[in-house]
């Protein structure tokens, strides 16, 4: 190539290096000038005792719900989410603080009579469950989110929560009726008529009915479905189960050691037909829920997430209901695997399964990184995982960092037991490691048939779990 060819390649490259400079400098001020991010709605959708492995979407092939398996066709769905505890009231104060149970006090249910022996339930709400903050509050204060609440609550305070919600209709801590239930809306009892689920959906489209685009909203609809009692629900969910016999289910006769809800182990086809009948007509609830973010044109822009506050056994390992199913306490993948989806059209790719494990002390530091709020300082156990949550966009393949990947293993703890799960082990502890243990290979036994706790070619797992286990929890209690 000749001088003067050279300075006329130069000069014909000129003109496009301009207009990328150009275009960099229009992008940077496009985005100096774009203001503060994004900040989605929030549809949380929490139901009571709902297993993962009781959906479609996670495996199930005989309870029917369409409307979950869509939500979970249409987003992110994690397939190894575990709750922090298995038990209904400590998880929703796990949930919604982002703290362990020894963080902030409640250890188990609610209830008006405590069962002393074994113990069971917890009578009241500990002074220092006030000074926790809750994601509503944080999501309020830092980015003026309207909240409302609509279902069961049962942290204390029913009647009205406050923390940040201006909207709410709720439960009694002891309510359970499924037919012309007495709520509270925002604090005044209302006798109501119909169906606890359908009265709640109904509720919930109030408070969407009340929005404008000016503010984003955070609202939880807690579905008592599909607790017990199994009765009360319409009779068409009823009849699609009618002779059903669940072989698919493993479930097995009652077994020794059965504690909480072993009654229904006298007729588990039975029960089950009708757990399975509450299954299906929450499922309905939530499609119609659904509908209204999408009559009212807010789906586009809110973060639609699905949840349950613990899992439930019906009849694997012999036993029915979840921690407290049996005595001693037990921690299995069917009462600590809770579903978790995430749904965003357009921001949460579609179709999307993640393998990783998270559990329910990561949900409020992932909101916060999703809504640009601060994370509290108060020594949470969680991390965000919105990177896992976004998973695979315009063809890239998002990863957490390289300096801090993602780790996969998660913690738990109810009274007197504590656990660690990673992708190979669960390891139990009761009674720091002094009480009956257990230790399950879940890749070999992923139903936990044979324990391993005593036997010495597991020592060295055990021994290093045990290590990790019992610093995690020094480390979270308070």
């Amino acid at each position: 190539m000749t001088r003067r060819e050279l300075l006329a390649g130069t000069v014909a490259l000129a003109p496009s290096a301009l207009a990328a400079k150009k275009d960099k400098d229009q992008q940077k001020e496009k985005k100096k000038n774009a203001g503060p991010p994004l900040r989605p709605n929030i549809l949380f959708i929490l139901a009571d005792d709902l297993a993962s492995w009781m959906l479609g979407s996670y495996g199930n092939k005989e309870i029917r719900t369409p409307h979950m398996d869509q939500l979970a066709r249409l987003g992110t769905r994690f397939s190894n989410h575990f709750v922090a505890t298995p038990i209904c009231s400590a998880s929703r104060a796990t949930i919604f603080t982002g703290r362990m149970p020894r963080q902030h006090g409640i250890h188990d249910f609610l209830t008006d009579s405590p069962i002393a022996q074994p113990p069971q339930g917890q009578k009241d709400v500990p002074e220092s469950f006030a000074k926790e903050v809750m994601l509503s509050e944080l999501l309020a204060q830092q980015a003026g989110y309207r909240c409302g609440y609509v279902g069961k609550w049962h942290m204390g305070q029913d009647r009205k929560p406050g923390r940040g919600y201006e909207y709410s209709y709720t439960m009694l801590g002891g309510s359970r009726s499924y037919t012309d239930p007495e709520m509270s809306l925002n604090g005044e009892m209302v006798q109501e008529k119909g169906y606890l689920a359908e009265l709640m959906t109904k509720r919930a489209a109030d408070f969407l009915g009340m929005q404008s685009a000016s503010k984003p909203f955070f609202l939880t609809v807690g579905y008592l479905n599909p607790h017990t009692p199994y009765d009360g629900h319409p009779q068409k969910y009823y009849d699609m189960y009618a002779g059903k016999l669940f072989d698919t289910f493993g479930w097995e006769n009652g077994a020794p050691n059965a504690l909480r809800e072993k009654e229904m182990l006298k007729d588990i086809p039975g029960n089950l037909r009708k757990c399975a009948a509450a299954t299906t007509a929450l499922d309905d609830q939530i499609g119609a829920l659904l509908k209204v973010l999408d009559d009212r044109k807010l789906r586009d822009n809110t973060l639609v997430i699905l949840a349950g506050d613990n899992g439930y056994l019906l009849g694997r390992h012999g036993l029915w209901s979840k921690g407290l199913a049996s005595d001693p306490i037990n921690m299995y993948e069917e009462v600590m695997q809770v579903p978790m989806i995430w749904s965003w059209p357009g921001r949460v790719p579609p179709t999307s399964v993640r393998p990783e494990l998270v559990s329910t002390y990561d949900l409020l530091p992932t909101l916060c990184d999703f809504t640009g709020i601060d994370v509290p300082e108060r020594n949470l156990p969680g991390r965000s995982y919105r990177t896992l949550v976004e998973g695979k966009i315009y063809g890239q393949v998002a990863k957490y960092t390289k300096e801090r990947p993602w780790r996969d293993v998660v913690y738990g703890g109810f009274r007197n037991t504590d656990m660690m799960r990673d992708n190979r082990f669960k390891l139990v502890l009761r009674d720091n490691g002094q009480g009956p243990g257990d230790l399950f290979d879940i890749v070999a036994d992923p139903r936990e048939k044979l324990n391993q706790y005593s036997n010495p070619q597991f020592l060295t797992v055990r021994e290093r779990m045990t290590k990790e286990l019992l610093a995690w929890r020094e480390k979270h209690s308070s």
